[in-house]
């Protein structure tokens, strides 16, 4: 598993914007900036509806005023979802982020394979990321969510 003070490993990761989809090299889209990189097993999904995705859509504006360029959550599910998922819950500061073939997470070490979500999804994680290095990497632990709530991240950034 990736740990605090390594480099990201290079990934593409695509989203669909309203210009179409891009895609997004890890290397490209992190230089020169703080990013804060959160993960959830699945959009559409009860904990990560409910409370994880709309935790960091409420704090977005506090998040950036602690000096985050980009806020980003990361799904293993294609971006069509991921970008529905996003309209759905008014994540308009949130970049969504889809790793389709689960390169990006399993390059993590961050990958976890399930029946109950149909095969390798993420693990549920929040990073703070400057210019490419991990920082901060809270990692929840199986059924929990209090590591990486937007809450958690903010009071780290602070």
């Amino acid at each position: 598993m990736i740990q605090t003070g390594q480099t990201l490993p290079t990934a593409n990761l695509s989203e669909l914007a309203e210009s179409g989809m891009i895609t997004h090299n890890t290397d490209e889209l992190f230089a020169n900036k703080r990013v804060v990189l959160f993960a959830v097993p699945g959009a559409f999904t009860p904990t990560c509806s409910e409370a994880h995705l709309p935790g960091y859509v409420v704090l977005a504006d506090e998040i950036k005023a602690a000096g985050v360029d980009i806020i980003a959550c990361v799904s293993v599910n294609d971006a069509f979802v991921m970008q529905a998922w996003g309209e759905a819950q008014n994540a308009n500061e949130i970049m969504m982020l889809a790793d389709g073939d689960a390169s990006f997470t399993k390059s993590l070490g961050l990958e976890m394979d399930t029946a109950a979500f149909g095969g390798v999804r993420s693990q549920r994680y929040a990073m703070i990321i400057d210019n490419g290095v991990v920082t901060q990497l809270n990692v929840e632990e199986a059924k929990q969510f209090e590591a990486s709530k937007a809450e958690t991240i903010l009071a780290a950034l602070k």
